[in-house]
Formats: structure tokens, sequence, C-alpha cells
């Protein structure tokens, strides 16, 4: 259907010209036709009907009147047929000789014959013939009423008008006068070839005319088409000046080019003078486009890479998962993700955000990586770690010293006592100490080799409230049931999730310790547990208890720092390396005299690879 339709609008216009022409000329037409057909069929009804009244009042009073006056009132059949054809017969030539052909007669009801068929040279042979049952005449002279009839009849087929003979009230026969249709068919064949004609005549000039006013229309259309199609390619290009309203849609276009093109030159400016890296490429992978700052980091020059695959470039034979054919492919965004890039004859280090491409109708055409070099800047990142590793290590080893120094300073003395002690019972007395404190020692370095040392796990689905309830059971003793409240607020349907039980049980007895110790008196210690829009399991440890102070908040991580006497400060650093041993976070909002909020994100799957720093 599509083919049929033609694709060029100089063929549109002249379909359309040809509908919006031809089909008001040809309604014209053809109502012309059928009033005209319609015209000639009255004006031969009339007339045959006419011939009819003629040949009626020629007639005079009746049939029985003729015969009397002739004296063949008792005559037979035949005879009065004969008697009423010489005194009708002449009239009856006389009239059908004035309508050339036409035929006319009378028909006798009681005689049931014709009584003369004029013109007699023709069809004399026809007199004193009867009609047959189903004729026409039959129903003139039942009904008494005006009758045309289309039929073949006795002369042919004809266009028969007839009219009852009535006499005194009671109708003695009828009068008919036909004409052959062959003569009206032919009468209008002809008529309908003049409005034939008039209708080719008039749709031809009216095209003529239509085209000749639109010429220069569509001269002018194709120039603006013709423009268009080099505007594509060329925005430089304009469409020469043109008059009228296709002049005004020109300059227009021209107006638009013009300002489609200072967009572009701004866009490319913009592109080529921003210090980030710009790659952009289309639906199936190929590069579009490159602005300076990329071929300044990857070493490629705009016309090496564009028009060429991106994964053919920058992943062939490398390690590396492109976020960017990543984002093309599943539409998940990146923003500030670090990364090695490999570029030409080396690797950098960059921050690279990824999305997609999109035109104005919202359809996906594509997608772009903006990227910054952060080589130096990791670099340098990387010397401060290590400084600040160093300067941990020294403030680790300083409160190692203090840690391990106290017990040994006690063990020394009891020692250099028992050197010179004489009684059994002072051994008895101080060597339990000196055991002590070797505990202490090796309880120290225990928890130090813990901290120092890979975190190894073993990793197996398990539920983290049956693991809250296990451990607060080791919490509930005799100290603490009487002063403290344990809420439990856990949420029944979050999943199971991938970890070391007995390393989140160290994490869940550290932090519930921790809330004890920090409520003096009476207090409510609260846990909660659900599942966040992002998929992580959560879990929090509240307490109404005195609270840390804004200062030491920033501190309570690093080993060895402690507000408790008796304290190792190896606690929350052993839970932070757990945390990030499972992937997870931890974080700490507390206000002084309010209390404390340890909340706890731990994934739902064990993530693999190296865990969080």
């Amino acid at each position: 259907m599509r083919r049929l339709v033609p694709q060029t609008l100089r063929n549109k216009m002249i379909l359309f010209t040809l509908i919006i022409v031809s089909i008001p000329i040809l309604l014209t037409g053809y109502v012309t036709k059928r009033e005209t057909q319609a015209a000639l069929l009255a004006e031969k009804q009339n007339k045959l009907f006419g011939v009819a009244v003629l040949l009626d009042n020629y007639l005079g009073e009746e049939y029985q009147k003729i015969l009397a006056a002739q004296n063949a009132q008792n005559a037979d059949r035949t005879t009065k047929i004969k008697v009423l054809n010489e005194v009708l017969k002449n009239y009856t030539d006389t009239v059908t000789a004035a309508y050339p052909g036409v035929g006319a007669g009378y028909y006798s009801k009681e005689l049931d014959a014709i009584i003369t068929y004029g013109p007699s040279a023709d069809y004399a042979s026809k007199v004193g013939l009867s009609i047959g049952s189903d004729h026409p005449g039959r129903k003139v002279m039942s009904s008494g009423e005006r009758l045309v009839g289309f039929a073949p009849m006795v002369r042919g087929d004809i266009m028969n008008a007839m009219i009852p003979v009535i006499r005194h009230g009671e109708v003695i026969g009828y009068i008919w006068a036909n004409e052959l249709t062959d003569d009206i068919h032919a009468q209008m064949a002809s008529m309908d070839r003049n409005i034939y004609l008039a209708v080719s005549i008039g749709i031809i000039i009216s095209l003529l005319l239509f085209f000749w006013m639109n010429r220069g229309f569509i001269r002018d259309v194709e120039t603006i088409k013709n423009g268009l199609e080099k505007i594509r390619f060329d925005l430089d290009h304009r469409i020469a000046p043109l008059e009228g309203e296709m002049g005004q849609i020109g300059d227009a276009i021209n107006h638009m080019t013009c300002s489609l093109l200072n967009a572009q030159s701004l866009t490319q400016n913009i592109m080529h003078s921003i210090a980030d890296g710009v790659i952009t490429v289309d639906i199936n992978g190929t590069i579009t486009s490159a602005n300076k700052s990329a071929e300044a980091l990857t070493g490629y020059a705009s016309a090496e890479i564009v028009d060429k695959p991106y994964k053919e470039i920058f992943c062939e034979g490398k390690h590396f998962n492109s976020l960017l054919l990543d984002t093309l492919a599943t539409g998940a965004s990146y923003v500030g993700v670090e990364t090695d890039y490999p570029v030409k004859n080396k690797n950098i280090y960059i921050s690279i955000s990824t999305s997609r491409l999109k035109d104005s109708t919202n359809k996906i055409i594509g997608a772009v990586v903006v990227f910054k070099d952060l080589t130096e800047q990791h670099r340098l990142q990387a010397q401060m770690q290590k400084a600040e590793r160093l300067a941990s290590l020294g403030e680790l080893m300083a409160g190692v010293a203090h840690e391990i120094r106290n017990p040994l300073t006690a063990i020394k003395g009891f020692v250099q006592y028992l050197q010179v002690a004489d009684t059994e019972e002072e051994r008895k007395e101080y060597m339990p100490v000196i055991i002590k404190e070797v505990d202490r020692v090796n309880r120290v370095i225990e928890t130090l080799l813990y901290f120092s040392r890979t975190c190894k796990a073993d990793y197996k689905p398990m539920s983290i409230n049956d693991l809250i309830e296990e451990t607060l059971v080791l919490v509930k003793n005799t100290g603490t049931k009487h002063r403290l409240e344990f809420r439990l607020q856990l949420d029944k349907t979050i999943p199971r999730i991938e970890g070391d039980a007995e390393q989140l049980k160290q994490v869940l007895l550290n932090l519930l310790i921790n809330a004890v110790q920090a409520i003096p008196q009476q207090g409510i210690v609260e846990i909660a547990t659900w599942q966040d829009e992002a998929g992580i399991v959560q879990v929090r440890i509240t307490d109404t208890g005195q609270g840390i102070e804004e200062a030491e908040l920033s501190k309570v991580f690093d080993p060895f720092f402690t507000t408790k006497a008796a304290g190792t400060g190896l606690g929350l650093a052993v839970v932070q390396r757990i945390m990030n041993a499972h992937y997870g976070k931890i974080d700490i909002q507390s206000e002084v005299g309010e209390g404390t909020a340890v909340t706890l994100e731990i994934p739902v799957v064990h993530q693999g690879g190296e865990p969080n720093e």
C-alpha cells in the first residue's frame, strides 16, 4: 500500500490536484448525466403520452358509435376490427408520421384485439392480434390508470406509454404510443459522450491551470529541499533567496542553520576547553568524538580513534572492564569511580563518570565518559598514606610499649623481691600476681596480633537476628538484669547474610559490653535490625549512657585509645577490622549525657576480592 502513495512532493501535488479537481468535476458530470437522462426520459414520456391523448381525442364517443355509423354493430369480430381499422388507421398513420420512430395504436377491450398500429406500413400485420395475459395493457384496462413500461413487446424492446380509453365511466380499451429503447439509448449515449468530453476537457484545463499557477511553488519547494539535504552535511550552506512566503521559510531555515552552527561551535569550544577528557560513543560502541583533553590524556589523536570501536582501542588485549560499555549496555551510570585506565603505551589512574546519551525523543543514541587524570594526585596520596601509616605505627608502638611496660615493671619488681625472699608463703603469695601480669601482656600481644594480621573468616549464610539473641545471653547476667532494660526490635523479614558468625558475635559482644559499661545506673539498651532500600542489612545498638565527647569520637577506632581505666583500647579497632573484612561499615553517633548509637551496615552477600580499607 505504501508503494502506491507518492513519495515526492511533486507527485503528491499531482495526485492531490487530480483528486481536488477530478472529484468535483466527475461528481458534477455524474449529476448532470443523471439529471439529463431523467429529463430525456420525462420528455419521451410526455411526448408519448401526448401522442396517446391525440389518438384518444380523435376517437370520439366510443368504438360502438363508429360501428353504428358503419352499420356493423351486429357484424362478427373480424368485420368489426376491419371497420374500426378503416376509420382510425389514417389518423394513426398521420400522428405517427409526425413523430418519427414512434409507434401508436388502439386496443379494444371488448374485441380483445389491436384495432390499429401505426405506421400501418410497418405494423399492419399486428392488427387483430390480442395481447398476452401479462401484458401491461391488461393492467391499464383493469386499473384505469396510465402506465409506462419498458419491456420487449410487439415491436421489440420499447418504452411504452399507455392510457386507458374511458367512456361513460367504463374502460373500453387502451391507447398506446411507444418508442424503441435503442433510439432512446442512442440519444443517451450521445449525451454521455458530450458530458464525458466536457468533463475530460475540464479536468485537463484545470490541471494545466493548476500547474501553471504552481510551477513556481514546486520549484521553490525543490530549492528548499535540496538546500536542506546539503545543510544536513554542511551547516555553512545557505538556501538561495526566494520570494513570498517560501522566501520567509528559506530565511527562517538559514537563521536556524546559523544558530545551530553557533551552538555547535560553542559546544566544540566548551568540549575542547574543559580540562577533563570526554569521549562519546554511539549505540554500537563506536567512538564518535574525543576532545583535546582526551587526546592529551590517552595519547590518541581524534583521527586515530573516531569511527573505531571503543572496545578495540581501550579493551582488547588489556585487563580492563570498561564502565562506559557497561553503561551503554545496562544503563547503569557511574560517578567519580577511581580506577586504572589503559591508554597508549601506559596506564593512568583516573576518576571516571559515565552516562547514556539521549536525543530529544528520549531515544538512546550512545554514551559518554568523562575522566580526570589522578595519577599524580594518587601518587601523592600514597606518599601521605605511607607517612600516616608510619605515624600511626609510632603511636601504636608507643601504646604497645605503655601497655607492656606496666606489667613488665610489676613482674620485674616481684621477681627481684622473690630473689631475696626466704619463705615459701611469700612465693605462693606473689607468684599468682606475676602470672596474672604475664597473662595481661599475653592478651595485649594476642589482640595486637589479631589486629595486625589478615582477618581470615569462614563466610557462611547466617541469621543476624539469631546471632544477636545468642550474644545477648552472654551480656545479660545478675549484675545487669536489675538495672538495664534490653529492648529488641528485630525485623523478621530480613534475609540471611553471608558472614563469619564467630567474628560478628565478637563485634556484637564488644559493642554490647561498651553500651552496658556506658550506663552507670538505670538505663536502656535497644537493638534494632532492618533492611534498607539498597538491600543492605542494618543493625543499630543504642544506649542511654553517658555518651562520648565530640573530641574523642574521631579517636575511638585508634588502637590503644581508651577512656576506661582497665581498657586496652583495641576493642573498637578490632570491631572495625572485622566489619571491613565483611565489606561492611560502622558508624557511631553520640552526645554527652544523651547516649550513643552504633550502626552496622552488612551486605547480604559477601562481595569477594579485597575487603574495605
